[in-house]
């Protein structure tokens, strides 16, 4: 992880944090850790807690406490309740709550503002990590619930290139062929969402030889993927047609219970949204006459009446992250290396911004991308003072 390194080094001596505290709510795993580390070389007190309790790597969680000074309140397969404990005590280590937060699905601000409302005076502003997390923040400034500044660390080229196409892409194939050994090859693939993470999940499996059908309810993207050479469908239609299903919405009940008795036999569900929403699992157990769990690590039959048995990956939870090792640390690299570098910034600014959603700096993007090329010897062109001069300049014509 190139850039993180670099950052490393960068902030050790910067020390952006110096005083602050950060609560944090991500996928522990090791590519986290790298970030965590990052932070507190920045001077920051950081607190740690799972934003996915079947994607909590123990032995890192374990790691960060003990050989770091991070405090960590994680543990793998822990339930609802839990979880949310979890978040409520990584928010509690300081006695008026953290400075700075970074959350990965909304639930670390969703808490803040639900059950711990007496720590929001001392928080000066956060980051998010995912399109999900963003969707809910922007539906809280909206109502004027958010109570600090955010940055959509989401919202940028990079991280949609890097992260959610090819990442997500290729982590979400790898988690359904690990849990699965399925073929791809031939079979019927249908995708829910073509956004940034649904395109990739779309591009990856037709690279595997798959015939691929996206659903979507956003014209420009149905055209988009339609005209990208994919079958589009409504859900309605797709669900007798396809033989594995993938969604990546960051909505709910995208595959509901009508979907579900539409299914042919053997019909593979996972999802690559970020929240276990996305495809209704208690219709799915309401229409199971057996459950048989494990029947592959992380991959659960239901035997319906009909005879039918549909096969559930994850337990609905997004996929790549529990059946597989989520996404590679190269594109983490980049994906929290444009994150520090925000909230670095913001941690320099803050009481400058207004409570609400905001991009990323101009710039940080770019810096982000610059630095990870130069780690990898890449090297590209730079504009000649002419060409500079003709693209600012509206006089000078053909």
């Amino acid at each position: 992880m190139p850039l993180l390194a670099a950052l490393y080094e960068r902030f050790k001596g910067e020390r952006p944090f110096e005083g602050l505290s950060i609560a944090a709510c991500l996928h522990i795993t090791a590519e986290t850790a790298m970030l965590v580390r990052l932070l507190r070389a920045g001077g920051a007190a950081v607190s740690l807690a799972a934003s996915n309790p079947l994607s909590t790597q123990d032995d890192i969680a374990a790691a960060l406490a003990l050989n770091h000074g991070i405090e960590v309140f994680a543990r793998a397969g822990v339930d609802r309740k839990g979880y949310y404990r979890h978040i409520e005590l990584a928010l509690a280590q300081v006695p008026d709550g953290p400075h700075l937060v970074i959350d990965d699905g909304g639930d670390l601000v969703n808490t803040l503002h639900t059950r711990a409302a007496a720590l929001l005076p001392n928080v000066l502003g956060g980051c998010e990590s995912t399109t999900t997390g963003v969707i809910r923040l922007r539906r809280m400034a909206a109502e004027g619930a958010l109570a600090f500044p955010v940055i959509a660390a989401n919202d940028t080229a990079t991280k949609r290139m890097v992260d959610n196409t090819c990442g997500t892409g290729q982590s979400a194939i790898d988690g359904i062929l690990r849990a699965t050994n399925t073929l791809l090859a031939g079979k019927t693939v249908v995708v829910a969402g073509f956004g940034a993470s649904g395109r990739g999940v779309a591009e990856y499996a037709r690279g595997f030889g798959a015939q691929v059908i996206v659903t979507e309810v956003d014209p420009v993207r149905a055209l988009d993927a339609s005209l990208r050479g994919f079958r589009v469908l409504p859900m309605a239609q797709a669900a007798p047609l396809g033989e594995v299903f993938v969604t990546a919405t960051g909505s709910v009940d995208v595959i509901n219970a009508d979907h579900l008795v539409a299914m042919r036999d053997g019909a593979i569900l996972a999802n690559a949204g970020h929240f276990d929403a996305e495809i209704d699992v208690r219709a799915l157990a309401g229409l199971a006459v057996a459950v048989h769990r494990d029947v592959r690590p992380h991959a659960d039959a239901y035997d319906l009446g009909d005879g039918r048995t549909l096969l559930l990956l994850a337990e609905g939870r997004v996929v790549n992250l529990v059946a597989a090792e989520g996404h590679p640390p190269e594109v983490m690299d980049l994906a929290f290396g444009v994150e520090a570098l925000a909230l670095a910034w913001l941690a320099g600014n803050t009481g400058k911004l207004p409570a609400g959603v905001h991009e990323v700096p101009a710039g940080l993007d770019a810096e982000a991308a610059s630095l990870v090329l130069a780690a990898t010897g890449t090297s590209i062109d730079t504009l000649t003072a002419a060409q500079l001069a003709y693209l600012e300049s509206w006089r000078i014509g053909s």
